[in-house]
Protein backbone atom coordinates (compact mmCIF):
# COMPACT_ATOMS: atom_id res chain seq x y z
CA UNK A 1 0.00 0.00 0.00
CA UNK A 2 1.11 3.53 -0.71
CA UNK A 3 2.38 5.52 2.25
CA UNK A 4 -0.04 8.30 3.22
CA UNK A 5 1.04 11.76 4.40
CA UNK A 6 -1.44 14.61 4.76
CA UNK A 7 0.69 17.05 2.73
CA UNK A 8 3.61 16.34 0.41
CA UNK A 9 5.88 19.22 -0.54
CA UNK A 10 7.91 18.60 -3.70
CA UNK A 11 11.15 20.59 -3.57
CA UNK A 12 13.59 21.20 -0.73
CA UNK A 13 14.61 24.74 -1.54
CA UNK A 14 13.55 28.01 0.02
CA UNK A 15 9.90 27.70 -1.02
CA UNK A 16 9.48 24.14 0.21
CA UNK A 17 11.13 24.92 3.53
CA UNK A 18 9.02 28.04 4.05
CA UNK A 19 5.93 25.92 3.38
CA UNK A 20 7.14 23.33 5.88
CA UNK A 21 7.67 26.03 8.52
CA UNK A 22 4.10 27.28 8.29
CA UNK A 23 2.58 23.79 8.24
CA UNK A 24 4.63 22.82 11.29
CA UNK A 25 3.42 25.94 13.10
CA UNK A 26 -0.12 24.75 12.50
CA UNK A 27 0.65 21.21 13.61
CA UNK A 28 -0.01 19.69 10.18
CA UNK A 29 1.64 16.47 9.08
CA UNK A 30 3.84 16.83 6.02
CA UNK A 31 7.01 15.67 4.29
CA UNK A 32 9.38 17.33 1.80
CA UNK A 33 10.65 15.30 -1.17
CA UNK A 34 13.88 16.70 -2.63
CA UNK A 35 15.45 15.27 -5.80
CA UNK A 36 19.01 15.96 -4.65
CA UNK A 37 20.16 18.12 -1.71
CA UNK A 38 18.60 20.98 0.22
CA UNK A 39 19.01 24.20 -1.81
CA UNK A 40 20.32 22.19 -4.77
CA UNK A 41 19.86 24.93 -7.36
CA UNK A 42 21.82 27.39 -5.22
CA UNK A 43 24.57 24.77 -4.97
CA UNK A 44 24.91 23.49 -8.52
CA UNK A 45 23.07 25.89 -10.83
CA UNK A 46 24.77 29.16 -9.89
CA UNK A 47 28.14 30.48 -10.98
CA UNK A 48 31.12 30.68 -8.63
CA UNK A 49 31.19 34.47 -8.21
CA UNK A 50 27.47 34.91 -7.58
CA UNK A 51 26.45 36.98 -4.57
CA UNK A 52 22.99 37.57 -3.13
CA UNK A 53 21.55 40.31 -5.31
CA UNK A 54 19.91 42.30 -2.51
CA UNK A 55 21.45 43.43 0.81
CA UNK A 56 21.92 40.80 3.51
CA UNK A 57 19.28 42.48 5.66
CA UNK A 58 16.78 41.05 3.17
CA UNK A 59 18.14 37.51 3.57
CA UNK A 60 15.13 36.15 5.41
CA UNK A 61 12.72 33.25 5.60
CA UNK A 62 9.73 32.84 7.96
CA UNK A 63 11.14 32.74 11.49
CA UNK A 64 14.77 33.35 10.47
CA UNK A 65 16.55 36.56 9.50
CA UNK A 66 20.12 37.46 8.70
CA UNK A 67 22.15 37.64 11.92
CA UNK A 68 25.61 38.58 10.62
CA UNK A 69 27.61 41.77 11.00
CA UNK A 70 27.28 43.08 7.42
CA UNK A 71 23.58 43.84 6.88
CA UNK A 72 24.22 46.09 3.89
CA UNK A 73 26.69 43.70 2.25
CA UNK A 74 25.97 40.93 -0.23
CA UNK A 75 26.43 37.32 0.85
CA UNK A 76 28.26 34.92 -1.47
CA UNK A 77 26.28 32.05 -2.97
CA UNK A 78 27.78 29.60 -0.48
CA UNK A 79 26.55 31.78 2.39
CA UNK A 80 23.03 31.63 0.98
CA UNK A 81 23.26 27.83 0.89
CA UNK A 82 24.36 27.80 4.56
CA UNK A 83 21.47 30.10 5.48
CA UNK A 84 18.93 27.77 3.85
CA UNK A 85 20.48 24.59 5.27
CA UNK A 86 20.63 26.14 8.76
CA UNK A 87 16.95 27.02 8.36
CA UNK A 88 16.09 23.41 7.57
CA UNK A 89 18.08 22.16 10.57
CA UNK A 90 16.60 24.68 13.02
CA UNK A 91 13.09 23.79 11.92
CA UNK A 92 13.83 20.04 11.89
CA UNK A 93 12.25 20.05 8.46
CA UNK A 94 11.11 16.54 7.43
CA UNK A 95 13.17 16.41 4.24
CA UNK A 96 13.83 13.22 2.30
CA UNK A 97 16.73 13.91 -0.03
CA UNK A 98 17.52 11.95 -3.18
CA UNK A 99 13.85 11.39 -4.02
CA UNK A 100 13.03 12.54 -7.56
CA UNK A 101 9.33 12.64 -8.29
CA UNK A 102 8.51 11.30 -11.74
CA UNK A 103 4.71 11.46 -11.74
CA UNK A 104 1.89 13.18 -9.91
CA UNK A 105 -1.69 12.08 -10.59
CA UNK A 106 -5.10 11.65 -9.02
CA UNK A 107 -5.41 8.12 -7.61
CA UNK A 108 -8.53 5.97 -7.68
CA UNK A 109 -8.82 6.68 -3.95
CA UNK A 110 -9.37 10.35 -4.75
CA UNK A 111 -6.08 11.29 -3.13
CA UNK A 112 -3.12 12.79 -4.95
CA UNK A 113 -0.60 10.08 -5.81
CA UNK A 114 3.14 10.82 -5.99
CA UNK A 115 5.47 8.39 -7.73
CA UNK A 116 9.25 8.51 -7.37
CA UNK A 117 10.83 5.38 -8.80
CA UNK A 118 9.80 2.48 -6.56
CA UNK A 119 8.40 4.90 -3.96
CA UNK A 120 4.66 5.60 -4.08
CA UNK A 121 2.91 7.98 -1.70
CA UNK A 122 -0.54 9.48 -1.43
CA UNK A 123 -1.62 12.76 0.12
CA UNK A 124 -4.62 15.00 0.60
CA UNK A 125 -2.48 17.96 -0.44
CA UNK A 126 0.57 18.39 -2.65
CA UNK A 127 2.58 21.60 -2.94
CA UNK A 128 4.80 21.98 -6.01
CA UNK A 129 7.77 24.00 -4.75
CA UNK A 130 10.20 23.15 -7.52
CA UNK A 131 11.26 26.72 -8.22
CA UNK A 132 10.63 29.31 -10.93
CA UNK A 133 13.77 28.54 -12.96
CA UNK A 134 13.44 25.00 -14.32
CA UNK A 135 14.33 24.34 -17.95
CA UNK A 136 16.68 26.88 -19.59
CA UNK A 137 15.71 28.17 -23.00
CA UNK A 138 18.02 27.50 -25.93
CA UNK A 139 17.22 29.12 -29.29
CA UNK A 140 16.24 27.26 -32.40
CA UNK A 141 19.32 26.80 -34.51
CA UNK A 142 21.69 26.19 -31.59
CA UNK A 143 22.31 22.70 -32.99
CA UNK A 144 23.73 24.28 -36.16
CA UNK A 145 26.52 26.08 -34.28
CA UNK A 146 29.92 24.62 -35.34
CA UNK A 147 30.68 21.60 -33.10
CA UNK A 148 34.02 23.04 -31.97
CA UNK A 149 32.17 25.81 -30.11
CA UNK A 150 31.22 24.87 -26.56
CA UNK A 151 27.63 25.74 -25.65
CA UNK A 152 26.17 25.96 -22.14
CA UNK A 153 23.20 27.61 -20.46
CA UNK A 154 23.54 30.14 -17.64
CA UNK A 155 22.64 27.59 -14.96
CA UNK A 156 25.64 25.45 -16.01
CA UNK A 157 28.22 28.24 -16.04
CA UNK A 158 30.70 28.13 -13.16
CA UNK A 159 33.68 30.26 -14.14
CA UNK A 160 35.86 31.16 -17.11
CA UNK A 161 38.26 28.36 -16.14
CA UNK A 162 35.58 25.80 -17.03
CA UNK A 163 35.37 27.02 -20.62
CA UNK A 164 37.71 26.15 -23.50
CA UNK A 165 40.14 28.81 -24.78
CA UNK A 166 38.84 31.65 -26.89
CA UNK A 167 36.31 34.41 -26.71
CA UNK A 168 32.85 33.96 -25.20
CA UNK A 169 29.53 35.04 -26.63
CA UNK A 170 26.94 35.75 -23.92
CA UNK A 171 23.35 35.98 -25.18
CA UNK A 172 20.70 37.54 -22.95
CA UNK A 173 20.60 40.69 -20.86
CA UNK A 174 18.79 39.67 -17.71
CA UNK A 175 20.64 39.65 -14.40
CA UNK A 176 22.28 36.30 -15.15
CA UNK A 177 23.54 37.31 -18.59
CA UNK A 178 24.93 40.60 -17.32
CA UNK A 179 26.67 39.08 -14.32
CA UNK A 180 28.21 36.27 -16.37
CA UNK A 181 29.49 38.73 -18.98
CA UNK A 182 30.95 40.87 -16.17
CA UNK A 183 32.52 37.82 -14.52
CA UNK A 184 34.16 36.72 -17.78
CA UNK A 185 35.62 40.19 -18.32
CA UNK A 186 37.04 40.21 -14.79
CA UNK A 187 38.75 36.91 -15.59
CA UNK A 188 40.37 38.30 -18.73
CA UNK A 189 38.15 36.76 -21.39
CA UNK A 190 37.19 38.48 -24.62
CA UNK A 191 33.42 38.92 -24.45
CA UNK A 192 30.78 39.51 -27.09
CA UNK A 193 27.48 40.40 -25.46
CA UNK A 194 24.16 40.15 -27.34
CA UNK A 195 21.52 42.01 -25.40
CA UNK A 196 17.81 42.58 -25.43
CA UNK A 197 15.86 45.28 -23.65
CA UNK A 198 16.75 45.71 -19.98
CA UNK A 199 15.72 47.77 -16.96
CA UNK A 200 18.69 49.66 -15.59
CA UNK A 201 18.59 50.97 -12.00
CA UNK A 202 21.17 52.46 -9.61
CA UNK A 203 22.62 50.06 -7.07
CA UNK A 204 22.48 52.83 -4.48
CA UNK A 205 20.85 56.22 -4.60
CA UNK A 206 20.58 58.99 -2.04
CA UNK A 207 22.06 56.95 0.78
CA UNK A 208 20.09 53.73 0.35
CA UNK A 209 20.25 50.55 -1.73
CA UNK A 210 17.70 50.34 -4.55
CA UNK A 211 16.19 47.16 -3.04
CA UNK A 212 15.57 48.95 0.26
CA UNK A 213 13.99 51.89 -1.53
CA UNK A 214 11.73 49.49 -3.43
CA UNK A 215 10.77 47.80 -0.16
CA UNK A 216 9.98 51.14 1.48
CA UNK A 217 7.91 52.24 -1.51
CA UNK A 218 5.88 49.03 -1.44
CA UNK A 219 7.14 47.87 -4.82
CA UNK A 220 8.03 44.38 -3.62
CA UNK A 221 4.51 43.76 -2.33
CA UNK A 222 2.87 45.07 -5.48
CA UNK A 223 0.47 42.59 -7.04
CA UNK A 224 1.88 41.06 -10.20
CA UNK A 225 -1.53 41.44 -11.86
CA UNK A 226 -1.19 45.24 -11.69
CA UNK A 227 2.11 45.37 -13.58
CA UNK A 228 2.16 46.76 -17.13
CA UNK A 229 2.64 44.05 -19.78
CA UNK A 230 6.28 43.22 -20.47
CA UNK A 231 7.76 45.02 -17.46
CA UNK A 232 11.22 43.63 -16.75
CA UNK A 233 12.98 42.80 -13.51
CA UNK A 234 15.71 45.34 -12.61
CA UNK A 235 19.25 44.61 -13.71
CA UNK A 236 21.22 44.31 -10.45
CA UNK A 237 24.29 42.55 -9.10
CA UNK A 238 25.70 41.89 -5.64
CA UNK A 239 29.17 40.95 -6.93
CA UNK A 240 32.24 42.95 -5.90
CA UNK A 241 30.42 44.64 -3.05
CA UNK A 242 27.39 45.49 -5.16
CA UNK A 243 27.63 48.05 -7.94
CA UNK A 244 25.32 49.54 -10.55
CA UNK A 245 24.87 47.11 -13.43
CA UNK A 246 25.95 49.26 -16.37
CA UNK A 247 26.20 47.62 -19.78
CA UNK A 248 28.09 50.62 -21.16
CA UNK A 249 30.74 50.01 -18.48
CA UNK A 250 31.23 46.50 -19.84
CA UNK A 251 31.91 48.05 -23.25
CA UNK A 252 34.46 50.42 -21.74
CA UNK A 253 36.18 47.41 -20.21
CA UNK A 254 36.44 45.70 -23.57
CA UNK A 255 33.18 43.86 -24.23
CA UNK A 256 31.78 44.01 -27.75
CA UNK A 257 28.09 44.88 -27.55
CA UNK A 258 25.62 43.40 -30.02
CA UNK A 259 21.91 43.66 -30.68
CA UNK A 260 19.47 40.94 -29.76
CA UNK A 261 19.56 37.48 -31.32
CA UNK A 262 17.50 36.99 -34.47
CA UNK A 263 18.78 33.61 -35.60
CA UNK A 264 21.73 31.35 -36.37
CA UNK A 265 22.83 30.68 -39.94
CA UNK A 266 25.91 28.94 -41.32
CA UNK A 267 28.14 29.62 -38.33
CA UNK A 268 26.93 33.20 -38.02
CA UNK A 269 24.85 34.76 -35.28
CA UNK A 270 22.23 36.94 -36.98
CA UNK A 271 21.35 40.03 -34.96
CA UNK A 272 18.56 42.56 -34.82
CA UNK A 273 19.60 46.21 -35.38
CA UNK A 274 18.31 47.22 -31.96
CA UNK A 275 21.47 47.68 -29.89
CA UNK A 276 21.21 51.45 -29.50
CA UNK A 277 17.47 51.28 -28.88
CA UNK A 278 18.04 48.73 -26.12
CA UNK A 279 20.76 50.85 -24.51
CA UNK A 280 18.53 53.93 -24.71
CA UNK A 281 15.68 52.02 -23.06
CA UNK A 282 18.04 51.10 -20.22
CA UNK A 283 19.05 54.75 -19.81
CA UNK A 284 15.38 55.78 -19.68
CA UNK A 285 14.70 53.16 -17.02
CA UNK A 286 17.51 54.59 -14.90
CA UNK A 287 16.00 58.08 -15.13
CA UNK A 288 12.57 56.71 -14.22
CA UNK A 289 13.97 54.87 -11.19
CA UNK A 290 15.63 57.91 -9.66
CA UNK A 291 12.60 60.09 -10.43
CA UNK A 292 10.36 57.63 -8.56
CA UNK A 293 12.67 57.65 -5.55
CA UNK A 294 12.93 61.45 -5.59
CA UNK A 295 9.14 61.72 -5.63
CA UNK A 296 8.80 59.26 -2.74
CA UNK A 297 11.40 61.12 -0.67
CA UNK A 298 9.61 64.43 -1.27
CA UNK A 299 6.17 63.00 -0.49
CA UNK A 300 7.32 61.33 2.73
CA UNK A 301 9.55 64.17 3.87
CA UNK A 302 12.55 61.82 4.18
CA UNK A 303 15.92 63.34 5.02
CA UNK A 304 18.07 61.78 2.29
CA UNK A 305 21.36 63.22 0.99
CA UNK A 306 21.54 64.39 -2.63
CA UNK A 307 23.32 62.19 -5.18
CA UNK A 308 24.71 64.44 -7.88
CA UNK A 309 26.88 61.68 -9.36
CA UNK A 310 23.97 59.35 -10.13
CA UNK A 311 21.89 62.28 -11.37
CA UNK A 312 24.66 63.23 -13.78
CA UNK A 313 25.05 59.64 -14.94
CA UNK A 314 21.34 59.41 -15.69
CA UNK A 315 21.37 62.70 -17.59
CA UNK A 316 24.48 61.88 -19.67
CA UNK A 317 24.16 61.78 -23.44
CA UNK A 318 25.79 58.85 -25.22
CA UNK A 319 27.07 58.56 -28.77
CA UNK A 320 25.54 55.73 -30.80
CA UNK A 321 27.40 52.42 -30.66
CA UNK A 322 28.35 50.75 -33.93
CA UNK A 323 25.93 47.95 -34.74
CA UNK A 324 26.44 44.82 -36.82
CA UNK A 325 23.80 42.53 -38.25
CA UNK A 326 25.86 39.34 -38.17
CA UNK A 327 28.68 37.85 -36.12
CA UNK A 328 30.98 35.32 -37.76
CA UNK A 329 31.81 33.04 -34.82
CA UNK A 330 34.99 31.71 -36.42
CA UNK A 331 36.34 35.13 -37.39
CA UNK A 332 35.50 36.56 -33.96
CA UNK A 333 37.47 33.81 -32.20
CA UNK A 334 34.46 32.58 -30.24
CA UNK A 335 35.20 29.37 -28.35
CA UNK A 336 32.08 29.27 -26.17
CA UNK A 337 28.50 30.48 -26.08
CA UNK A 338 26.56 31.05 -22.86
CA UNK A 339 22.81 31.09 -23.48
CA UNK A 340 21.02 33.22 -20.88
CA UNK A 341 17.58 33.51 -22.40
CA UNK A 342 15.40 32.69 -19.43
CA UNK A 343 13.55 29.53 -18.49
CA UNK A 344 10.44 27.56 -19.28
CA UNK A 345 8.44 25.27 -17.02
CA UNK A 346 9.30 21.58 -16.90
CA UNK A 347 6.20 20.06 -15.32
CA UNK A 348 5.42 17.33 -17.81
CA UNK A 349 5.40 14.83 -14.94
CA UNK A 350 2.33 16.51 -13.46
CA UNK A 351 -0.55 14.39 -14.75
CA UNK A 352 -3.28 16.68 -13.46
CA UNK A 353 -5.19 19.28 -15.54
CA UNK A 354 -3.52 22.41 -14.15
CA UNK A 355 -1.14 23.38 -16.98
CA UNK A 356 -1.82 25.86 -19.76
CA UNK A 357 -0.73 25.54 -23.38
CA UNK A 358 2.79 26.68 -22.47
CA UNK A 359 3.14 24.16 -19.66
CA UNK A 360 2.73 26.79 -16.93
CA UNK A 361 0.53 26.05 -13.92
CA UNK A 362 -2.76 27.95 -13.83
CA UNK A 363 -3.22 29.26 -10.31
CA UNK A 364 -4.46 32.06 -8.09
CA UNK A 365 -1.89 32.85 -5.41
CA UNK A 366 -0.72 29.23 -5.62
CA UNK A 367 -4.15 27.63 -5.49
CA UNK A 368 -5.00 25.53 -8.56
CA UNK A 369 -8.39 24.27 -9.76
CA UNK A 370 -7.34 20.74 -8.76
CA UNK A 371 -8.46 20.28 -5.13
CA UNK A 372 -5.49 19.96 -2.79
CA UNK A 373 -2.88 20.79 -5.43
CA UNK A 374 -0.83 23.96 -4.93
CA UNK A 375 2.21 25.68 -6.40
CA UNK A 376 4.65 27.96 -4.59
CA UNK A 377 7.69 30.11 -5.29
CA UNK A 378 6.90 30.98 -8.90
CA UNK A 379 8.17 34.19 -10.46
CA UNK A 380 5.53 36.91 -9.87
CA UNK A 381 3.06 34.26 -8.73
CA UNK A 382 1.19 36.82 -6.63
CA UNK A 383 3.46 39.78 -5.92
CA UNK A 384 6.79 40.96 -7.26
CA UNK A 385 8.46 39.20 -4.32
CA UNK A 386 6.75 35.81 -4.76
CA UNK A 387 9.64 34.10 -6.53
CA UNK A 388 12.43 35.34 -4.30
CA UNK A 389 13.93 33.88 -1.13
CA UNK A 390 12.99 36.92 0.92
CA UNK A 391 9.43 37.09 -0.41
CA UNK A 392 8.21 33.50 -0.58
CA UNK A 393 7.12 33.33 3.06
CA UNK A 394 3.92 35.37 2.66
CA UNK A 395 2.58 33.06 -0.04
CA UNK A 396 3.61 29.98 1.97
CA UNK A 397 1.61 31.30 4.93
CA UNK A 398 -1.42 31.87 2.73
CA UNK A 399 -1.27 28.32 1.37
CA UNK A 400 -0.83 26.84 4.84
CA UNK A 401 -4.02 28.58 5.95
CA UNK A 402 -5.78 27.33 2.82
CA UNK A 403 -4.71 23.75 3.59
CA UNK A 404 -5.93 24.06 7.16
CA UNK A 405 -9.23 25.40 5.84
CA UNK A 406 -9.71 22.26 3.77
CA UNK A 407 -9.89 20.25 7.02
Amino acid sequence: MAEFVETIIIGGGQAGLAMSHHLAQRGREHVILERARIAERWRSERWDSLHFQVPNVMLRLPGQVYAGDDPLGFTHRDGVVRFIVDYAVRNAAPVRCGVEVTRLRRADSGRLRVEAGPLTMEASNVVLATGPWQSPRVPEGAATVPPRIHQITANRYGSAADLPPGGVLVVGSGASGYQIADDLLQQGRAVHYALRGHRRVPRRYRGRDISLWNDAMGMNSRLASTLPPGVRSPLITGAMGGHTADIRRLARQGATLLGSLRGIENGHIVLNPDLNANLAAGDAALRDAIADIDAFIAAQGIDAPPDAETKAEAAAMHAPVEQVESLDLEAAGIGSIVWSLGYRFDLGWVDCPILDGNGAPVQQRGVTAEPGLYVLGLHRMHTLASGFLWGVGADAEYLADHIVGRG
